[in-house]
């Protein structure tokens, strides 16, 4: 993937990994993918000049784009080395998207606003990103057909795990969903050990609610 950022935006794209690295983030191929993605592609214009600050922003449908630490602080923990097929739920700005596809070798992703899913396609493409398949369905039926997944990471809060996840997982598989309430969760990682899913949490987090049959009702 060739980066597409603009001189103008090159000292604020620096100055945001400089800014991740000081907030703890280690993991050099994350750090390399937000130096590489141009993030200001994938956030209205509106917003344009705030592109690089690390916050989150309105991408409309009732939708956001993460702040960039805790898209960091996710990708982190799957711990992907580029050999991977990593399934997303909630492709939503294509941002996340597009640093998937900068860390993994195949990326299947899956939104439910068709408006969304056009601009997102629209976007990667733009952004030179070649390795993103995308779906317009219910995330939380998971992408049965390209399972399993080395990785799922979704990016929506859910009550409960959705079954379908579970199943689609490879052995070993890591999986990063926020699961709590509408107002808060906790972003967990489950790691796929035979019959059971290793638990770990991670740090609270606020994101959209994940909506579908596996997850808040519309």
């Amino acid at each position: 993937m060739a980066s597409s950022v603009e001189p103008e935006f090159r000292g604020a794209r620096r100055r945001l990994v400089e800014a991740l690295q000081e907030k703890g983030i280690k993991d050099l191929a994350v750090l390399r993918a937000i130096d590489l993605v141009p993030r200001h592609l994938f956030v209205p214009s509106t917003v344009r000049h705030r592109a690089y600050e690390d916050s989150a922003l309105p991408i409309g449908q009732g939708q956001t784009i993460s702040q960039p630490y805790v898209h960091a602080r996710a990708l982190e923990q799957l711990m992907l080395t580029g050999r991977e097929r990593v399934l997303e739920i909630g492709t939503g700005s294509a941002y996340q998207t597009a640093l998937l596809g900068a860390l993994a070798e195949q990326v299947f992703s899956v939104e439910r606003h068709a408006a969304l899913l056009d601009q997102a396609r629209l976007l990667l493409a733009k952004a030179n990103v070649r390795n993103v398949s995308v779906l317009l369905g219910d995330g939380t039926l998971g992408w049965r057909e390209y399972a399993p997944y080395h990785a799922i990471i979704v990016s929506a809060g859910a009550p409960d795990l959705p079954p379908a996840f579970e199943a689609q997982l490879a052995e070993g598989g890591r999986l990063l969903i926020p699961l709590g309430s509408k107002d808060e969760q906790m972003l967990t990682l489950l790691i796929k050990r035979g019959d059971r899913l290793e638990r770990r949490d991670i740090v609270p987090v606020r994101f959209v609610p994940l909506i579908g049959a596996g997850g808040w009702p519309a």
